[in-house]
């Protein structure tokens, strides 16, 4: 994996022999919470992405000491590495990797492929969860360099800045507003931001859910113009697919000045007076 620009990455065979270490914390974060409880990797703590990581009445980010208290209560420390991974070829996996930048712990690593592939290999897994004591972990201020809000997304329309979309290309085009399954989830108005690449997520991996090479990689995402420039900013519907792209483009291809839209079409889609345009 060294032709990445970052070793932020470990494979099945690294984390199976690493399973007793513990100087590490794996964590699973799935699209669909109840998998964990089915099977999950031997040691591997189970975050809900919406009951544990959000807000319960903001859609936003817990604040730093919320933050730290969960991952605290997990008996996860600012010492100890974290490893990733979960479904849907590491969705929120993903996110809560970009959500631990956030907040200043480096010590994040995410595993290269989902737990269907760990599965599927016919590695081990368990139902049994694991009782860590707890610890202490203080979370920093939050590090608004990988984070964009609605404004500068907006300013972003008029200037150099790249802006991603990796969504389905029916969803770019505002054929559907989201995806079957998630019409709950979905916005006012379909389509895209105005001057957005379309580079739905999913172009970046493997059948199997791992990551395609780095030269892949840049082929990909330079081919569509997106690094071409100095700042790039990716959204989706809710942020999770974003932040999956961010990984790539940030930690994989090393460009330094990603962010990612939380917000995403869910809130740029229910906005007034902002611009959208449809079609591919």
């Amino acid at each position: 994996m060294s032709d990445y620009a970052n070793d932020v990455l470990v494979d099945a065979d690294w984390l199976s022999e690493h399973l007793n270490d513990e100087n590490i914390r794996i964590a699973e974060v799935d699209e669909n919470p109840a998998l964990y409880g089915e099977a999950h990797i031997p040691g591997a703590i189970g975050f809900d992405w919406k009951a544990d990581l959000q807000d319960p009445v903001r859609r936003d980010f817990l604040g730093p000491e919320a933050f730290g208290e969960l991952f605290g209560s997990r008996g996860v420390s600012n010492d100890h590495t974290i490893v990733l991974y979960g479904d849907r070829n590491n969705w929120f996996a993903a996110y809560t990797y970009w959500y631990l930048k956030y907040y200043g712990h480096d010590k994040v690593l995410l595993l290269n492929g989902p737990r269907e592939k760990w599965i599927a290999d016919g590695r081990p897994t368990t139902a049994e969860v694991p009782r860590h004591p707890a610890a202490s972990f203080t979370a920093q201020p939050g590090d608004q360099a990988i984070r964009a809000y609605r404004d500068e997304v907006l300013a972003a329309i008029d200037a150099p800045t790249k802006l991603v979309d990796v969504r389905s290309p029916a969803e770019f085009a505002g054929e559907i507003i989201s995806p079957a399954g998630y019409e709950q989830e979905g916005a006012q108005r379909g389509g895209h931001i105005p001057g957005a690449a379309s580079v739905p997520w999913a172009q970046a991996v493997r059948e199997d859910g791992t990551f395609k090479s780095a030269d892949e990689l840049r082929d990909l995402y330079g081919g569509k113009g997106v690094l071409n420039g100095d700042d790039i900013i990716a959204y989706c519907r809710i942020g999770e697919r974003s932040a999956h792209t961010w990984f790539v483009l940030h930690e994989l291809l090393g460009h330094d000045h990603v962010k990612n839209y939380d917000g995403s079409w869910t809130e740029w889609g229910n906005m007034v007076a902002v611009p959208v345009e449809k079609g591919a």
